[in-house]
Formats: structure tokens, C-alpha cells, sequence
């Protein structure tokens, strides 16, 4: 299916379900579609990322992952509050990034798109985008510093996993890229490459672990999580947010879009959503399948013992060797802040 057809699917569902919600305050589009070309062909490991404004009496949990028309759609909600003003967007750096480029679905309220307007416009200056950068900072050591001690272990390791992560952000953020979830360490590949910085991304792939794991071996850890994966997905019952992701309209994304990336010569940026798809599995198998979440555990162990990592003394050391390094990756996010040539400085 080509994009355009996809993006038409997706805004008629939003026009015939979300709009008649009495909290809905508006939509938008979000994520890598509102960069693909209309006429190009919508990869199949790819989904349309809708996100819904709402006000205080929305659904807690995000709808998610689910088919409409033969589209996956991603369904997100955010608090109407995050819209309060330009300023509070453009700190924002996920929130930024795709409302000032992205088509706004429907704004009821005629709110959304004056302050996309304002978002646009200051949105290459300096001084925003290095408090978006800041702000990715902050969340990756606010998370390293506090990985609950009295957590079972998975999520521990999910604990760390995902701030570790939010480090390609800050440098996704400088220059003035998507800071993806699940492509982050591929997107942030590309981007440390442009400004010849090989030597840095390697070092986020050895805070990650990986930088040395062999494609055989990534392989065989995506076969073991692949029968985690199904047999998740046909025991879960307890919602989490992550829920839909673990569903079966999910598996081509995070399944069959990392072997994919595996087959292209990525298996090293495959690995961060192998950790994070394992961990959400067993969060969930811990409550509704105690016995699978006992009986599959050893390959969880598996793949963590092949980045380093034994028990959660390693995280705990992992998390410090990052954080002390941070000062260092911080010059390097200036240092790309001030040769990106799209960067405007005010007089």
C-alpha cells in the first residue's frame, strides 16, 4: 500500500471513531510517515503513528498497535496540558520534532494549528534546540540514577535499558532528526557518521553492550524471542501500555523488523528493541503466565549475559559507567549543535 492510501485510512479512522469522544481535542500525525514520500510504498514493517490530544478524562492507557483497513496504526494520547504554549513545545524534544513538520488531522478548537505555526518558525533556533538536546539529557540521567533496586530483574533491565538509549536522542536531536524508538541506534548511526564521529557511536554500542556481538549471535537471540513473542501474545490479558506492542498485528515490527535489519547488515543496531520486546514480554508473563516467565527466562538471561551483563550489580555499573561519561558526550552534542549548518543564531 503506498503512503498516501495509508494516511487516508488513518485520518477517516480518526474522523470516525476519536472525533466523537467528548475528550478528544484534536490529531495529528507523528513518527517516520510524515517523511515519507506520498507516491513511495509503505514498508511493511512500518505503521502510521496518529497522536490523539486529549483532555484530563482520556483513556489511561494508550489505545496502540491495531489493523484498521489493513493499516497498522499506532494510536497514542497526549494531555492537552503539553500544548499550553510554543515555549513548552519546542523544550519538548520528542513532542517538537514531529508537530512542527507533521499534518494536523483535526483541530476542533482551532488551537493546534496557530501553535504549530509559532513551533515551525522558531524551531531551527539555537536556543531551542539545545534545551531539547538538554531535555534529552536530563531524561537519560534521571533514568540511570534511578533503577529501582527492589524490582524484579527484567524490569530492572528495562529500567535501564531505555534511558541508556535516550542518549542517541541527544545527538538525533542536534541534528535535527527524528528521535525514533525502535531505529534509534540506526538512526543515530547515520547521524554520527555525517559528522565523523565512528569512534562515539561504537562507544554507545559498547554502553550498550553490543559492539562486539557477531550476527550469528544476534540471530539466535531473535529466534528465542520470537517464541517468546508468540506465546506472550496468546496469554497476555493484563493491559500495559506496551501492550499492543506484543500483539500479533505487532509482530512484523518487532519481529520481522529486526530480522530485517539483521539481513541488511544491522544486527547490531537490532539489538536495543531485542532487549526492550524481551523485557515487556516477560513484565507480562510475570503476571499472566508465571510458568512460561519461569520456563523462557533462560533466554532472556541468554541475550543479557552476551552484552555483559550477569545479575543487577552489572546494570547498576553499566548505568555509572554511562553517566560518568556523559560530560564528554555532551561536547559532542555541542560540538554537532554548532556545526549543523541548520541551526539558525538569533542577533
Amino acid at each position: 500500500m503506498i503512503v498516501h492510501d495509508a494516511l487516508k485510512i488513518a485520518r477517516e479512522w480518526v474522523n470516525n471513531f476519536a472525533c466523537k469522544e467528548t475528550w478528544f481535542k484534536g490529531a495529528y500525525f507523528s513518527g517516520s510517515s510524515i517523511k515519507r514520500e506520498a507516491t513511495s510504498e509503505l514498508p511493511p514493517h512500518s505503521d502510521i503513528d496518529i497522536m490523539i490530544v486529549s483532555s484530563e478524562n482520556a483513556p489511561s492507557l494508550k489505545l496502540g498497535k491495531f489493523l484498521y483497513k489493513d493499516v497498522l496504526l499506532e494510536v497514542s494520547y497526549l494531555p492537552v496540558s503539553l500544548f499550553s504554549s510554543a515555549e513548552a513545545i519546542l523544550g519538548h524534544y520528542h513532542l517538537a520534532y514531529s508537530f512542527q513538520q507533521t499534518e494536523i488531522i483535526s483541530d476542533p478548537n482551532h488551537e493546534l494549528r496557530p501553535l504549530q505555526q509559532l513551533v515551525s518558525r522558531d524551531f531551527y533556533q539555537y536556543q531551542w534546540v539545545h534545551k531539547r538536546c538538554l531535555d534529552a539529557k536530563e531524561k537519560a540521567e534521571n533514568g540511570l540514577k534511578n533503577i529501582p533496586k527492589d524490582a524484579p530483574y527484567h524490569e530492572q533491565v528495562m529500567s535501564w535499558l531505555f534511558p541508556t538509549g535516550v542518549t542517541t536522542h541527544m545527538y538525533l536531536t542536534a541534528a535535527l532528526q527524528n528521535p525514533t524508538v525502535r531505529l534509534r541506534y540506526y538512526a543515530v548511526k547515520k547521524v554520527l557518521m555525517e559528522y565523523n564521529k565512528a569512534s562515539l557511536y561504537e562507544q554507545l554500542l559498547q554502553q550498550l553492550g553490543c559492539r562486539n556481538l557477531s550476527a550469528e549471535k544476534v540471530t539466535h537471540h531473535l529466534k528465542e524471542l520470537a517464541i517468546t513473542f508468540d506465546l506472550t501474545s496468546q496469554v497476555a490479558k493484563t493491559p500495559f501500555f506496551f501492550s499492543s506492542d506484543l500483539s500479533k498485528s505487532a509482530r512484523p515490527i518487532s519481529i520481522d523488523g529486526s530480522k530485517s535489519l539483521i539481513n541488511k547488515g544491522f544486527h547490531r543496531e537490532s539489538v536495543f528493541w531485542l532487549i526492550a520486546t524481551f523485557c515487556r514480554c516477560h513484565i507480562i508473563l510475570n503476571v499472566d503466565a508465571p510458568k512460561l516467565h519461569e520456563e523462557r527466562f533462560y533466554a532472556f538471561e541468554a541475550v543479557l549475559s552476551d552484552l555483559g551483563i550477569h545479575s543487577s550489580i552489572d546494570l547498576y555499573s553499566r548505568a555509572k559507567a554511562t553517566l560518568l561519561e556523559m560530560p564528554n558526550m555532551w561536547s559532542d552534542v555541542l560540538t554537532i549543535l554548532q556545526q549543523n549548518p541548520a541551526i539558525t543564531h538569533s542577533n
